[in-house]
């Protein structure tokens, strides 16, 4: 249903979800195939069109013959018992660890969507996920500050890419000074940059090229030309760059020139620049720059991180997160959850403000008479005194019999503004 217009990377999820899924809906029998080769099976042949068509190896064909067999009737997922039972099976992975809290939210959503489509097929009166009060561990979105090299940081490791691997300094170059995600910065091409004389630059980004296994693209190779990420296709996105990026990708052109259909940036063959050559790439540079203390740590670990340190220090320089979204291809929200650890600049002057106020407090030597749990008397707003309530029976009035009937308490000497009526709420 939603193969044909998914990327790449949205098949191989949807498959590997559908996959794990699959085999908790089933009954027990006297012999289950191990459920590694349960999930292969489903992965590599079920759930990927283009191989259906293949005729499965044997161990795949016998286990696909045991989930038809074995596989519960679609009236069976009404059972509110059986939906918890395989979202339960969902936090788990094939070795018996716990599964990542991201990873449990997509397959969750990809179940519930695979029963919404029995719905809409009129298999299902209403979708048995919805009813059911599972809810999945919430996932961590925020990035780690551990993770952030500094401008100092990222200029060292650029310089040693610059020594050992030169024809991807200005790759490295895009992923730090403009903020270009890899599958951006692998299909840059000529046409995307407006390079002036002097001065700041600009990128048009128009595609991406993301890498993913070749049974989930269309072309048959790792390689699928996309659009931008989460954009509507044919969006572009404007990035203005600052002159140090300009003078890379000047050197570049000048040193290495383009591929024959225009990209910047490619293999030692000449096709696609590929993940293992930049990683290793970076890697070695990054080892050979900050020294083995820091380079055992979780600082710019990969290249990726380049560009959440591109953010970050834009976020703090400018302090317009709607700006630095538009540049990114982010929205505001995405920005606001992911760095919020990373934006600095306001912890110096709250803590001064609570510092502050915890002084003023340590300097009243003299607290009031009257300090209460609520606070002191001497502060600005005074709450009205609680009404007192007193409860008796006199023994002896002067007020006569009608004023003991009433329930009132006299005394010889006290005046009518004096009595008090006695009430049950002491009696709380």
């Amino acid at each position: 249903m939603k193969w044909p217009h998914l990327a790449p990377h949205s098949r191989a999820s949807l498959a590997d979800a559908l996959a794990t899924v699959t085999p908790l809906l089933t009954r027990e029998t006297g012999r289950t195939p191990p459920a590694g080769t349960l999930r292969a099976a489903l992965y590599g042949h079920a759930f990927n069109p283009p191989r259906q068509s293949g005729a499965p190896d044997s161990v795949t064909a016998s286990a696909l013959a045991w989930l038809e067999r074995a596989s519960l009737p679609v009236i069976r997922l009404s059972d509110p018992r059986v939906i918890r039972a395989a979202l339960d099976g969902l936090c788990t992975r094939l070795d018996g660890s716990p599964a990542a809290a991201n990873t449990i939210t997509r397959k969750r959503a990809v179940f519930h969507g695979a029963l919404g489509y029995a719905v809409e097929l009129g298999l299902l009166a209403a979708n048995p996920v919805s009813v059911v009060r599972w809810h999945a561990p919430r996932a961590a979105t925020t990035l780690s500050p551990a993770t952030v090299a500094s401008p100092a940081q990222v200029r060292v490791i650029l310089a040693e890419i610059a020594r050992i691997r030169p024809e991807l300094a200005a790759f490295f170059g895009c992923l730090y000074y403009a903020a270009l995600r890899p599958e951006e910065a692998v299909a840059l091409r000529r046409a995307d940059l407006i390079l002036p004389a002097r001065g700041r630059a600009t990128i048009i980004l128009t595609a991406a090229c993301p890498r993913t296994g070749t049974a989930w693209t269309s072309t048959g190779t790792p390689f699928e030309p996309r659009g931008l990420k989460h954009r509507p296709d044919g969006a572009i996105r404007v990035v203005p760059i600052p002159p140090v990026l300009a003078g890379m990708l000047g050197q570049h052109l000048s040193a290495f020139g383009t591929a024959p259909d225009g990209r910047l940036f490619r293999g030692a063959r000449g096709g696609m620049l590929g993940e293992s050559v930049y990683g290793r790439a970076w890697h070695a540079a990054r080892q050979a720059a900050l020294g083995p203390g820091l380079a055992a740590t979780a600082l710019a670990r990969r290249p990726c991180d380049l560009r959440h340190a591109a953010l970050t220090l834009w976020l703090n320089a400018s302090g317009d997160p709607a700006e630095v979204a538009a540049r990114a291809g982010n929205s505001a929200r995405v920005l606001h959850e992911v760095y919020l650890h990373c934006v600095s600049g306001q912890e110096d002057a709250v803590s001064q403000r609570i510092e502050t106020a915890l002084n003023l407090d340590a300097s009243l030597t003299q607290p009031s008479r009257c300090q209460k749990a609520s606070g002191y008397t001497h502060r600005r707003h005074h709450p009205r005194p609680c009404p007192l309530f007193v409860r008796g029976f006199p023994e002896t009035t002067h007020a006569g019999p009608t004023a003991a009937r009433s329930g009132r308490l006299a005394t010889p000497s006290a005046s009518p503004r004096q009595y008090q009526r006695f009430s049950r709420s002491d009696d709380i």
